[in-house]
């Protein structure tokens, strides 16, 4: 068995900048330059992940309002131990009806070559979000 593949803070810090380059790029062929054919990609920790490159590319056209949505990003590494890092992430996107703003922590998995992701999961949160369940203690 192998040993897993150490993967750089400049390997994250470039697989972030590639990831905001295919967000703002027309389609999801970039898509396929992040992520490994059977990744995963949880958008909430307790989301069932989406399974596969496909998958992925059709969730990023759902969720993205295209190639000219107005949005900035900032991102940070905060963490790296062996094949999997973890990044503190900002975005405050200016279009549509209401501005909205995220503060995410990714947990990334990268591949044995440390370019692509195979496991991505997200911790999203936002202003006015609930910190418990209702009723929870």
């Amino acid at each position: 068995m192998s040993e897993p593949t150490s993967v750089t803070h400049e390997q994250v810090h470039d697989w972030l900048e590639r990831y905001e380059r295919a967000w703002r790029a027309a389609g999801t062929d970039a898509v396929r330059e992040l992520f490994t054919e059977g990744a995963s990609y949880q958008q909430a920790p307790y989301d069932g992940p989406i399974i596969g490159i496909d998958s992925i590319a059709a969730m990023w056209e759902r969720e993205r309002d295209g190639p000219d949505e107005q949005f900035t990003m900032v991102s940070e590494v905060v963490a790296v131990e062996a094949d999997t890092a973890v990044a503190r992430v900002e975005v405050a996107y200016a279009g549509g009806p209401a501005p909205r703003h995220y503060r995410d922590l990714w947990v990334i998995t990268f591949d044995h070559s440390g370019g692509r992701c195979r496991a991505f999961e997200e911790w999203p949160f936002w202003p006015g979000q609930e910190r418990a369940a209702p009723g929870a203690p």
